[in-house]
C-alpha cells in the first residue's frame, strides 16, 4: 500500500493497523474528537470498516466528510475532514 506520509500541515495520519483491535474505535473516536475545523484525519487500515463509518456518521453527523483516497485487496485509506463545528 503506497501511502503519503508527509501530508499537508492540516492531514493527520492515523493508522489503525498498529492498534490491538480491541482499542481500535474508541482510538479513532478519540482522534477524530480532537480534530477541529479544517483538520483532516487520514485513516489507514488493512480493511474497509463499514460498520466503524456508520458510526461515525451517527456521532459526527453533517460535521465529517469521508473520502476514500485508496480501496482495494491491500487495505483503505480514508480521510475523515471536519468542518462546520462550533468554534471554541
Amino acid at each position: 500500500m503506497s501511502i503519503q506520509l508527509d501530508p499537508e500541515p492540516s492531514v493527520h495520519v492515523f493508522d489503525a493497523r498498529g492498534i490491538a483491535r480491541r482499542f481500535r474505535h474508541s482510538a479513532i473516536f478519540g482522534a477524530l474528537g480532537a480534530l477541529r475545523n479544517g483538520e483532516t484525519m487520514r485513516f489507514i487500515n488493512d480493511h474497509d470498516p463499514i460498520p466503524l463509518l456508520g458510526q461515525i456518521g451517527q456521532r459526527f453527523g453533517e460535521h465529517v466528510t469521508v473520502a476514500y483516497r485508496q480501496r482495494d485487496q491491500a487495505g483503505v485509506v480514508i480521510d475523515f475532514g471536519i468542518t462546520g463545528l462550533p468554534e471554541e
